[in-house]
């Protein structure tokens, strides 16, 4: 019965996220973006190449990851979940679309900082994700996510879990607030 109740217990307390940045007072004037997302239809094998690598995993399409990604538009930001029921926090929102893909990914947002392979703003495409420090700009910690929607001569947008004033499932351009918050894109597929 105890080894029960610690196995159970060790369950849980894996299953918690806790983040290292505060990102529940993101940006009050962010602008909502109607992307459209770019029709990819390479389908990418992920196969492990390096330890850093180790979260690289399944076959999907860009195109079907960032479609699917849409479809949470507007559920609500809820710090700590994965439930689109409940809401999602903005690592919350990724681990729940790339999992549903096979891809298995970091629970925190600080933990992608090391994952995948790093490209330029101009080389991101659809379904890579693009990293962002948390509310404080001048701590260049990784403490917000996003996925690449769109990047096209109008420029990157990114849909993401807001805890912003759009506070839910939201798409906004690489612009402004975010641009200083920027700190890298990265590709997992």
């Amino acid at each position: 019965m105890k080894y029960t109740i610690l196995i159970i217990a060790m369950g849980v307390l894996a299953g918690c996220n806790q983040p290292t940045t505060d990102t529940r007072n993101e940006e009050e004037n962010s602008v909502v973006s109607q992307a459209s997302y770019t029709e990819e239809t390479t389908t990418a094998s992920v196969v492990p190449v390096s330890k850093k690598d180790k979260y690289r995993r399944g076959t999907t399409s860009r195109a079907e990851l960032v479609k699917y990604a849409k479809l949470f538009y507007g559920v609500p930001y809820l710090y700590g979940s994965t439930d689109p029921n409940a809401g999602f926090d903005c690592s919350g929102f990724i681990n729940y679309v790339y999992n549903h893909f096979g891809i298995n990914v970091p629970r925190s947002s600080a933990d992608f900082t090391n994952v995948g392979t790093q490209v330029t703003v101009a080389d991101a495409t659809p379904g890579d994700l693009i990293l962002f420090t948390g509310t404080d700009s001048t701590n260049r910690t990784v403490g917000h996510i996003g996925i690449v929607v769109k990047n096209n001569a109008e420029g990157l947008e990114f849909i993401h879990s807001s805890s912003g004033k759009q506070y839910g499932v939201t798409i906004n351009p690489l612009a402004g607030y975010y641009e200083g918050r920027f700190v890298k894109v990265i590709r997992l597929i």
